[in-house]
């Protein structure tokens, strides 16, 4: 019986089979997110103080202090795990359209979240309480659900056409993403496009959501956990805890990286 935990699975010939629910993924997904705030943050921003360095003043301390040295591959190091939430959050979101009973109510908690994680995201990526330099992930998110919206009235449509309109909403959605600045844009906006419009080719949306989120170095790897996604729901009783931990870990991540600036 599936608890929610990830379930390995004995096929009777030896074989381990990896089961992954959506609350799994939601899991995997935060817990990777958070090493690269933590990069971002706690590393960056509190420890090595990158803010006070222009690109040649950083290789320059770099090359003399060990310790910054150190400390700049471990940020390195949590980027690259980071890299790993982005294709999950993106195939997350698909299915959280394709199956909502009310997209209404989906985009407008996607769109509230996003406006209370703005001071806890500037807090944490920039030591200040409001930055528009960057725009946390979850505006991505928003603009990729409004991006689903307008594909879905071309799909079962043939032609080039409906094609070329498919095409035309993609690049919108990369555009608001640069205009806006907002967190993942090109990479999650082509991911969810990839997992929406090959919905049901298990193999086509998997194969291409690895080739996408290279751009993330590490990303490909999260193609396993969601090769093997059950398609069940999981144990999650509250879908809100998920979007209530995202402005959360960055408040608390951005007070410490603060508190370890001023020290």
């Amino acid at each position: 019986m599936d608890t929610g935990n990830t379930t390995l699975r004995n096929t009777g010939r030896r074989r381990i089979h990896l089961e992954m629910t959506g609350t799994n993924l939601k899991i995997y997904a935060c817990v990777t997110m958070v090493f690269y705030t933590l990069s971002m943050s706690v590393v960056q921003n509190g420890l090595i103080r990158i803010g006070q360095y222009d690109t040649a003043g950083l290789s320059e301390a770099m090359a003399s202090d060990p310790d910054l040295m150190m400390l700049s591959g471990w940020a390195s190091v949590f980027q690259l795990i980071g890299g790993l939430a982005v294709p999950v959050f993106a195939f997350l979101l698909v299915e959280g359209f394709v199956h909502t009973a009310s997209y209404r109510r989906y985009l407008l908690t996607m769109l509230g979240f996003a406006l209370v994680s703005e001071v806890p995201y500037d807090l944490a990526m920039s030591g200040a309480l409001w930055d528009l330099s960057g725009q946390n992930a979850l505006f991505t998110l928003v603009i990729c659900l409004i991006m689903l919206y307008a594909l879905r009235l071309f799909v079962g449509k043939k032609g080039v056409t409906y094609r070329l309109a498919q095409g035309i909403v993609i690049l919108a959605a990369i555009l608001w993403c640069s205009i806006l600045r907002t967190g993942f844009g090109l990479c999650t906006v082509l991911l969810t496009a990839i997992y929406y419009l090959a919905y049901d080719q298990k193999s086509v949306r998997v194969l291409l959501g690895c080739a996408v989120s290279v751009m993330y170095v590490t990303g490909p790897l999260s193609g396993y956990a969601l090769w093997n996604y059950t398609g069940e729901r999981g144990w999650n009783r509250n879908k809100y805890m998920f979007y209530v931990f995202y402005p959360l870990h960055l408040l608390v991540l951005g007070l410490i990286a603060h508190a370890l600036a001023a020290a």
